[in-house]
C-alpha cells in the first residue's frame, strides 16, 4: 500500500505507552502498533528506498539485560538506512538524523586528522551551510590532545560522533503522505555530510 503518513492513534499509541509501559498494556494495543505505526513506517521505508537505499525497522523490545531501566518496550518506531539515515516516530513527532552517531578508535583518529587538515575547511562549509542542527553523542570539553586548542575548527575536533538531526514540528501533514516529502528534502540536504564521512572517516 501507499505510505499516507500517520495518524494520531499512533500518537496516542507512544503516549499510553510512555504512561504504561507494560506487557498489559502493549498486548491490548498491538495492533494498533502493527497496523497505525509499524504499518506506516514499512511503507514509507519501501518509498524511499529508491533513492536512499534499503532500510531496517528496529525491534520494539528493549534490550534491559544490563540497564537498571527494566521497561520491556521502546517508545518510538525507529528504522535506519544501509547507507546511512535514521528516522524515528515518537509520541512528539517525527525526528530523522544521517551521519555517524558515534566512532570507534580507528573512526575518530581518521575524522580528527581530516577535520584538522585541508578536508575539515569542506566539512565546516557544509556544517556552516546546513539549515539543520549538528550534533553528536558525546563531546569532549576541550580539544583532544595532539591538537592545538585554538584550532579554527576546534568545535569539530572535540565531537566523538558526526550527525545532521531534526525534530520536525508535529503539523497536519504527519498524517498524510507529505511527511515523506519534509524527509526526503532534509536526507538530499544532508548528503554533503554524509558525502564526507564516507570519504574521510569510512
Amino acid at each position: 500500500m501507499a505510505f499516507r503518513g500517520w495518524k494520531v492513534d499512533a500518537l496516542e499509541f507512544y503516549e499510553g505507552l510512555e504512561a504504561d509501559n507494560s506487557k498489559t498494556y502493549w498486548t491490548r494495543h498491538k495492533d494498533v502498533y502493527d497496523e497505525q505505526v509499524r504499518g506506516p513506517m514499512a511503507e514509507l521505508l519501501a518509498e524511499l528506498e529508491p533513492e536512499f537505499g534499503p532500510a531496517k525497522i528496529f525491534r520494539p523490545y528493549r534490550d534491559v539485560r544490563f540497564s537498571a531501566d527494566k521497561s520491556p518496550y521502546k517508545t518510538s518506531c525507529a528504522a535506519s538506512f544501509e547507507r546511512g539515515g535514521y528516522v524515528q516516530l515518537t509520541a512528539h513527532g517525527l525526528a530523522a538524523g544521517i551521519g555517524i552517531y558515534m566512532m570507534d578508535t580507528p573512526q575518530l583518529q581518521k575524522y580528527r586528522q581530516a577535520v584538522a587538515g585541508s578536508a575539515g575547511e569542506q566539512l565546516q562549509a557544509i556544517v556552516d551551510q546546513l539549515s539543520y542542527e549538528v550534533t553528536s553523542r558525546e563531546q569532549l570539553k576541550s580539544v583532544p590532545r595532539g591538537f592545538d586548542k585554538e584550532h579554527p575548527r576546534a568545535e569539530l575536533l572535540r565531537h566523538k560522533g558526526l550527525i545532521a538531526w531534526h525534530q520536525f514540528p508535529l503539523k497536519p501533514w504527519l498524517g498524510t503522505a507529505k511527511a515523506k516529502d519534509h524527509l526526503t528534502t532534509f536526507y538530499r540536504a544532508c548528503n554533503p555530510l554524509q558525502e564526507w564521512l564516507q570519504a574521510h572517516v569510512g
